[in-house]
């Protein structure tokens, strides 16, 4: 995998490679991601993801992306919970890289993109995510892209058994 990146749609045919990673990382991830079912992990468990996924882009409410290292996919990347709304018009973003491709700035560079399609493409004012406290690596990645840390919801998301607090992270878009 090379140091090239770069973002698409995600596709029907992307689920035996999401499927694969997700298996290989599940230890890595487990920290960072709520449990999910058996079938999450495999390959019609995601076609059925990617489906679902895809009906919430038709519908507007996200944009369900894959990342690319040498036109192979190496993560995700998604808007999500947009609110196109004259007076609102933000979104969440969230992304994860595979384990073998991690430390190569694919996402920074994919988050950078991310935010070009939020602006450019899907007109947002304003973008949001949130990291687990002791998830620096994405933290960097986020304050690389000009998010700032704005707050911590407390107790927000449960993770491997416990009830983790979140860093909330925002950027504006436009002015």
């Amino acid at each position: 995998m090379g140091n090239s990146t770069r973002i698409r749609l995600i596709d029907p045919g992307d689920a035996a490679a999401i499927a694969a990673h997700r298996v290989r990382d599940f230890e890595a991830f487990r920290r960072w991601e709520p449990a999910q079912p058996a079938e999450f992990f495999t390959e019609q468990g995601q076609a059925t993801r990617i489906d679902s996924l895809l009906a919430g882009y038709r519908a507007g409410t996200l944009w369900p992306g894959v990342v690319l290292a040498d036109d192979q996919v190496i993560g995700q990347i998604t808007v999500g919970g947009i609110l196109p709304q004259p007076h609102l018009r933000r979104a969440s973003l969230g992304y994860w890289i595979t384990g073998p491709a991690q430390g190569r700035g694919h996402a920074g560079r994919a988050v950078g993109l991310a935010v070009r399609v939020m602006t450019d493409d899907l007109g947002l004012h304003r973008a949001e995510a949130s990291t687990n406290l002791e998830n620096l690596p994405s933290q960097r990645v986020l304050r690389r892209n000009g998010f700032s840390p704005y707050g911590v919801a407390h107790a927000a998301i449960l993770l491997d058994g416990s009830w983790r607090d979140g860093l909330l992270w925002e950027r504006i878009l436009s002015d």
